[in-house]
Order: C-alpha cells, then structure tokens, then sequence
C-alpha cells in the first residue's frame, strides 16, 4: 500500500488565552484556518515503522519516535515507511508537526484503519483542529471544535527564522483570564469585512511573544508597512506572522517587497481557508 497526504500549515486568526485549568493546561478561544501550502509525506506500508524528512526545513526535525507523525502513526497501529517533505518552518506557530501527525491519521483513517478515541487530543491540542483541515473555532484544551464558514483571504506568512519556544510565551502572559472572541462569528462578504471584523479580536500570546523575540516585533512592523495590508498578526505561539490582503496579487506584491528587504526570511503568499 502506497499513500499520499497534504498538511497544511494552520494559522490562528485569532487567539484568545481565557483560563487555565488545575493540570495546567490553557483554555483558549480561537478560530483557525489552512492555507493552500503545507508539508507532503509519502506512505508506504511495511512491517517496522521508520521515517525519512527531507525538504527546506528538514534539518532538526527528528526521524524516530520524538517525531508527531511517528507517534501518530504509532498509536493507530500502521507500520511502514514515511517520507516527509518539511516545507513549513517547525515551531513557527503555524502547526507544522500537529498537521504532519493529523494527515497521518487521515491517511489511515481513509485506508480503512481505526483511530482510537481521543487520539489526536493526546497527540497536541492543535491535533485536533488539524485533522478536520478546514475554519473551525477552537475552544477548551483544542477538544471543542465549531466549524466556522469564511471567504477564501489571500495572505501573506513571514518567518524571521528563530524559534520561539511555546513555553517561555505562556510564562510570560501576564493575564490568564482573558475575555473569549464576540459570541457570534459573523458572515463575511470579503477578505475586507473579515479583517475589519478580526482587528477586534487579539492574538493574547503576541505581546509576549514580542518582548521576548523582537524579531517577531519587527516582521510585524514589516507587514503593516505593505501596501494594501488589511491585518497583520502573529500566528499561534510565534513566531510566523501573517496579514491579509484584499487579492492575491496584492499578497504576492507584499511578498516581494518583503522577500527583497529580507532576503533572510521565510516569506510565503498563500490563500488562506
């Protein structure tokens, strides 16, 4: 058996810390998308599990069982070879290694293999919101999915190329208890309603985020600075950042004349849903 599978790097439009439970998981409010770009692994059934990674970002990505795809596939039971092509910066906030181990599961999934409850929970609260692949509003630890109906958003994803570790963000919140996104999510008729509609909504781990890695700071400024920039935020924990642009064409211009200030960085247009 040989298979294909698509993992879309995923992309907090917004991201709303509003508790902490007693095991010391945080409770979020957040609605979330995909974009048209992602990581590509390759699947071929067999009797022993092993992983190759190959691709832009492959160095630091382990091939052995500290690997989301490896442990994924683990606990569904498939065994096999997997090459993985990391297009997507890892730790970039953009759910790179949570998508990698939710395709793994679809994969198996549609072969006809059985997932045991709860699997992708355990996998990493972005697990979840990953395998469905499509808007949803993320709520709780990432258990409470609401599919959400949005306009396709042409953007723009940059990478400064440092890493931000996720926990040293959530030390440095100040305030744990934040207020959740509007009740409603309204419908959008456009990319602009859309982005008028989440500049009201936060990114709670961006200020962090920011003081801790100023490079994050200033592809933020980056962003807004492009013509025609509807919104510029910070996905996830960081620290790839996005804004979104009324067209693609508008995107693909803020691509280069970020890519030609920055040559260092990783800067993708991408349409996003």
């Amino acid at each position: 058996m040989k298979a294909k599978a698509f993992a879309p790097a995923k992309i907090n439009l917004t991201l709303h810390v509003t508790g902490q439970r007693v095991d010391g998981y945080h409770l979020l409010d957040s609605l979330v998308v995909f974009a048209d770009l992602g990581d590509t692994l390759h699947f071929t059934a067999g009797e022993a599990l092993s992983i190759s990674v190959t691709g832009e970002h492959a160095a630091g990505v382990p091939s052995d069982s500290r690997n989301l795809v490896w442990k994924a596939a683990e606990a569904a039971g498939w065994t096999g070879h997997i090459d993985l092509n990391k297009v997507l910066p890892h730790g970039g906030g953009i759910g790179g290694g949570s998508s990698d181990a939710a395709a793994t599961l679809r994969m198996i999934e549609d072969e006809g293999g059985a997932i045991p409850p709860g699997t992708a929970l355990r996998l990493g609260a972005d697990v979840p919101v990953c395998t469905s692949a499509s808007p949803n509003r993320m709520r709780g630890i990432g258990e409470r999915l609401d599919p959400v109906t949005l306009p396709h958003l042409p953007a723009l994803l940059v990478n400064p190329g440092v890493e931000v570790p996720t926990p040293a963000i959530f030390a440095a919140l100040q305030c744990r208890e934040n207020p959740p996104m509007a009740e409603e999510i309204p419908v959008f008729e456009a990319p602009q309603d859309c982005a008028e509609w989440l500049g009201k909504q936060r990114n709670d781990l961006e200020s962090p985020a920011t003081s801790l890695a100023p490079d994050v700071a200033q592809v933020l400024d980056a962003l807004k600075d492009t013509k025609k920039t509807l919104l510029s935020r910070m996905s996830g924990s960081g620290s790839t950042c996005f804004a979104l642009y009324p067209t693609m064409k508008a995107a693909h211009f803020a691509a280069y004349e970020i890519g030609a200030a920055h040559p260092d960085w990783w800067c993708r247009a991408v349409q996003l849903n």
